[in-house]
């Protein structure tokens, strides 16, 4: 890994199993792996390897079966279910396949909304909205529903969503799933975008065009990690 300024994300021997005796299923298997503050990197592989398990787990919205997760230096999985949650709210941003907007919100109070559970008043939520939508290229768009937006505008509305509350990490899960190829791209010029600003971003893909362009490259296969590459050269 080159060096950065400190580390985002870190794991340490993270192992997840779903049920018990010879049901046990072990999806992830002594996991090790460092983000550093402002890298890119894509999590790729095939269905069933594993990254989006790893993903739920960085995100902390799901805990690991051993192993520890620092975000920011704090230990994950040491802490309660509401300070995962208020966790979750201050230091990560996430970004599925779905963009998950409410049909009769307006793009500025889906992307505000998001600041409710930080007790940010009104007047901030409608400024610092209306800033993160600019940030994406919307803000000739505040006013308009998810149905006045075309579906690359929608995921450019989750991506402001994701980015209001100031993240430490963006995070993403087929973010392009769901776009037609010159959307995708568009949104993918906003990541590119996003992290020459500074912004730590995790992206779980399965397309190997989408990963190329990630500078960091994390190959899973099988709940581990088959491969850790930046630039075409082992990290």
């Amino acid at each position: 890994m080159t060096a950065q300024a400190g580390r985002a994300l870190q794991l340490s021997g993270v192992t997840r199993t779903y049920g018990t005796g010879s049901a046990a299923l072990t999806v992830l298997h002594g996991i090790d792996l460092t983000v550093g503050e402002g890298e890119y990197v894509a999590v790729v592989g095939p269905s069933g390897s594993g990254k989006s398990t790893l993903l739920n787990i960085v995100g902390a919205l799901d805990r690991p079966t051993t192993g520890r997760v620092l975000l920011a230096g704090e230990d994950l999985t040491t802490q309660s279910d509401a300070r995962l949650s208020r966790l979750r709210g201050t230091h990560l941003g996430f970004v599925f396949q779905q963009f998950f907007l409410l049909d009769r919100r307006s793009a500025l109070e889906n992307v505000g909304d998001g600041l409710l559970y930080q007790g940010v008043r009104r007047a901030e939520r409608r400024r610092r909205a209306a800033e993160a939508l600019r940030r994406v290229g919307l803000g000739a768009r505040l006013d308009h529903t998810p149905a006045e937006l075309s579906g690359g505008e929608c995921q450019r509305v989750a991506v402001a969503r994701a980015l209001v509350h100031r993240p430490r990490v963006l995070l993403a899960d087929e973010p392009t799933g769901n776009l037609d190829s010159a959307s995708g791209r568009a949104v993918l010029e906003l990541f590119d975008l996003l992290h020459a600003e500074g912004a730590t971003i995790v992206v779980v893909t399965h397309d190997e065009s989408i990963a190329a362009r990630i500078p960091r490259v994390v190959a899973m296969r099988d709940g581990r990690i088959e491969s850790d590459l930046h630039h075409g050269a082992a990290v």
